[in-house]
């Protein structure tokens, strides 16, 4: 199958500390299908170039995909997606986050298409109620989002700082931000942006919300 974005490359980081789960997050499995097995598939038929951040390799090493070690011993997102950046050989990386079981291909694809005179295209997500435990307003999403490598000297500088938060980094940047009414035509429910942190979620998201 031809890749459909032949400019960017397609990663999924996976190197939290899933301090909160007794099972490795990626791991978790929906239909008896890992969520890193099925957000894989959709991304290796989008990009033509695919990396799988990790600091524990070993894990993945049998889905056949390039792991990545980060660039740096500087645990947060930031530094994930700066080595995706590094090691890409187009001008544009697609982030996702190995929690995230309900990635949206059409909505990747929208996304793509506004990068022109931007750093970054990032959806702000329609989390609200019923959908969402609580409900929130328009919330960034740094972990579903595209980046250029126009960032790189902004970002390895961020790194060295105690400003290594994406919201803050992205004040001062050419960011696309992608509205509700935008995602929802693709993603109707806004699932893309749901993922998962704790048990609790896991029985809400995968169990409660499905089966319901």
């Amino acid at each position: 199958m031809k890749s459909i974005l032949k400019d960017c490359t397609g990663v999924i980081l996976a190197g939290g500390e899933n301090k909160r789960m007794p099972v490795s997050k990626a791991f978790i499995k929906i239909g008896g299908e890992t969520i890193i097995e099925k957000n894989l598939k959709i991304i290796k038929q989008m990009f033509s170039e695919v990396f799988i951040v990790t600091n524990q390799p070993e894990l993945y090493s049998y889905l056949n995909t390039s792991p990545l070690g980060d660039v740096y011993d500087i645990r947060c997102p930031m530094t994930g997606i700066f080595t995706s950046l590094v090691n890409s050989s187009h001008q544009w990386v697609f982030i996702s986050a190995c929690d995230m079981p309900f990635i949206n291909k059409e909505l990747i694809k929208y996304m793509a298409s506004k990068r022109d005179n931007y750093d970054a295209v990032l959806p702000k997500s329609p989390l609200c109620p019923p959908l969402i435990k609580g409900g929130r307003g328009d919330f960034a999403e740094p972990l579903f989002a595209f980046y250029s490598k126009r960032l790189m000297v902004s970002m390895e500088r961020a790194l060295f700082t105690d400003k290594k938060g994406m919201k803050d980094f992205l004040m001062d940047k050419r960011v696309k931000y992608i509205r509700t009414e935008e995602i929802k035509k693709s993603d109707v429910k806004a699932m893309s942006f749901i993922n998962l942190n704790t048990p609790e979620d896991i029985q809400f998201y995968l169990h409660t919300r499905i089966k319901g």
